[in-house]
């Protein structure tokens, strides 16, 4: 792991960039001694720089977290292949129509999800080598595919906090019966882009024990602010 930059910001948080051979990420840690690591994902091409996820990463720095997050292939600052470029066209097309969206979706995510979760288990192995970040780990992201493979998987990640679970590969939806670990599982009522019964379903079909629902009204970015508050409490309570 090789850091390439590095600043202090006003919350106290140090935010590093850094590459891990071809995967570039940004680390976020919080001015304490040692802190438990959270890794957060975004999908649907989005950069590891967006807004959303960058306030979210310093908060939960700033809360006393070590903050991961890597650019997927074909997301960010990685190169994007022309047939990968087409399937989202294709897709954000299907879904403005009404159209049947599934088989398009299958194509374009399912491979994602496959070629991400080693590069994340390789970051993963990377950071806790760093000193001052510590398990046990938790995940955090809207990226809900790519939770449930590394839930599964990855023995070292404690606790995870899902947003959004309407289109979810078959794989992944068939994968949610094995994942024990205690979730925290945000739904947005009027989500646009994530079909209600689709996420309902999927929280059902978890089986772990402890699994919490939070249900607000309002589209796929309308989250309230106090549900990252209550986002952090519940990592408090399986991470610290």
């Amino acid at each position: 792991m090789h850091f390439t930059s590095e600043q202090r910001l006003d919350d106290g948080v140090l935010e590093r960039a850094f590459t891990l051979g071809e995967i570039p990420g940004t680390l976020w840690t919080p001015g304490s001694a040692s802190a438990p690591l959270v890794l957060m994902a975004h999908n649907n091409g989005l950069p590891k720089a967006d807004p959303r996820l960058v306030a979210r990463a310093r908060y939960t720095a700033a809360r006393g977290y070590a903050v991961a997050t890597i650019d997927a292939a074909g997301c960010g600052d990685r190169p994007r292949s022309a047939a990968d470029e087409q399937a989202r066209a294709d897709l954000r097309r299907a879904m403005q129509a009404g159209e049947p969206v599934d088989e398009i979706f299958e194509s374009l995510i399912g491979p994602l999800v496959d070629n991400a979760v080693p590069e994340w288990r390789t970051t993963l192995d990377a950071l806790l080598e760093l000193p001052g970040i510590r398990g046990p780990v938790g995940y955090s992201g809207g990226w809900t595919a790519l939770g449930i493979r590394l839930a599964v998987v990855e023995p070292r990640i404690a606790a995870a906090g899902f947003f959004a679970g309407g289109y979810v590969p078959r794989a992944q939806r068939e994968e949610a019966r094995q994942v024990t670990i205690p979730l925290l599982f945000l739904l947005q009522w009027d989500d646009e882009g994530n079909p209600r019964r689709r996420a309902l379903d999927l929280f059902d079909a978890f089986g772990s024990e402890e699994k919490t629902l939070h249900a607000n009204p309002g589209g796929h970015t309308g989250t309230p602010w106090f549900e990252l508050e209550d986002g952090c409490r519940f990592l408090d309570r399986h991470l610290k």
